[in-house]
């Protein structure tokens, strides 16, 4: 039997991606997010427009997607609930977020140098995409700072013990195990596998001591 609810927000999760950006002094920015989806050589991301991410993004009009594998899971749990905003904005201040200048070495996470974006790839992560910002469309008229953003793939970067054994272009699907945001909830392909620190503020909860967890 189905039952009518009114939920707080519409968010059932998609695979993590690790959005890295250059901030405008030239440092290194690295978010989470999961709410993305791709089709052919293109990407479309849904984010908060008041986000860091969001401001480099429409700045360089580049960035690279990283895709985290279900056993980085804990270094990306390390990003939540930070920001490169300086000084972070009070919606994000009163859920917990603090500022963090650097995203890699607070994840504990290596910076590698991209072939044709200003942005670094995670070396850590065995899928990379270095894209260009093709548009931005706002996402909801009853909130306009949700953006939209459409990213063109224009290189892609595959760690080889994925491929399909004798073949240069085909990801095994059973090699590839993904880190899925499962509402506000850590999951690889086989079921739960870690606690986020996002989930009390999600659901507008007291937090909980998350420290144990890493």
């Amino acid at each position: 039997m189905h039952k009518v609810i009114e939920p707080k927000i519409l968010y059932f999760g998609t695979p993590v991606v690790l959005i890295s950006t250059l901030n405008e002094d030239g440092s290194a920015n690295l978010a989470p997010m999961s709410s993305a989806w791709w089709l052919n050589q293109s990407c479309m991301l849904g984010m908060g427009g008041r986000s860091k991410t969001v401001e480099n993004l429409l700045r360089e009009r580049q960035g690279v997607l990283n895709l985290p594998s279900s056993d980085l899971v804990s270094a990306v749990d390390r990003l939540a609930l930070t920001t490169g905003r300086n000084p972070v904005p009070a919606s994000k201040e009163k859920i917990g977020y603090r500022y963090e200048a650097d995203k890699f070495g607070i994840s504990g996470l290596t910076p590698a140098s991209a072939d044709l974006v200003n942005a670094p790839l995670v070396a850590e992560c065995p899928i990379q995409l270095e894209a260009l910002v093709e548009k931005v469309h706002e996402f909801d008229e009853q909130n306009s700072t949700v953006k939209a953003i459409e990213m063109h793939i224009v290189r892609v970067h595959i760690d080889e013990c994925l491929l399909v054994p004798g073949t240069k272009d085909y990801i095994d699907p059973e090699k590839w195990n993904p880190l899925i945001m499962n509402f506000c909830e850590f999951f690889g392909l086989s079921g739960k596998i870690h606690p986020s620190r996002l989930e009390p503020a999600f659901y507008g909860l007291p937090r909980r001591s998350l420290e144990s967890v890493n």
